[in-house]
């Protein structure tokens, strides 16, 4: 940025340097924003829904010396085409998150703890009742 400060323009810089594109790249980012640092990038929605996130991470979680790569030939077979880096961002993603929810309840207390409802978000079957049963009863009587 110096040369650039210095009066020199890019394609002089560039002859230096060796590549005009970067250096156009980089003083018009000094312009717009004043700095050259890397930006972030806007954050764009995912291209795959919470469902298929959920399926993909416990995926993950039931193997997790399992590969990027299978966990995307799993999904495709289920019939969701996804991309390599999309499952690293929502892995990546699942793992930040748990490690902020970490973070923020490290100083609570036991008694804020037994406030807590805790799910695994299994289905309990019991007696293998997997339906509903209808009780005909008068009013006034216990089930």
């Amino acid at each position: 940025m110096e040369g650039h400060k210095a009066g020199k323009g890019y394609k002089t810089l560039s002859k230096d340097l060796g590549n005009t594109s970067t250096v156009g790249g980089i003083i018009r980012k000094w312009k717009a924003y004043g700095t050259t640092v890397n930006l972030l990038w806007s954050k764009q929605p995912f291209k795959i829904s919470s469902c298929v996130e959920v399926r993909l991470v416990r995926i993950a979680k039931a193997d997790p010396k399992t590969t990027r790569r299978e966990i995307r030939e799993d999904l495709m077979e289920m019939g969701t085409l996804v991309s390599v880096n999309i499952i690293s961002n929502v892995l990546h993603r699942n793992v930040k998150a748990r490690l902020q929810f970490a973070h923020d309840h490290l100083e609570d207390s036991e008694a804020d703890w037994f406030k807590v409802l805790w799910s695994d978000q299994n289905k309990i079957d019991v007696f293998d009742a997997n339906h509903n049963r209808n009780v005909w009863s008068q009013d006034g009587t216990a089930y």
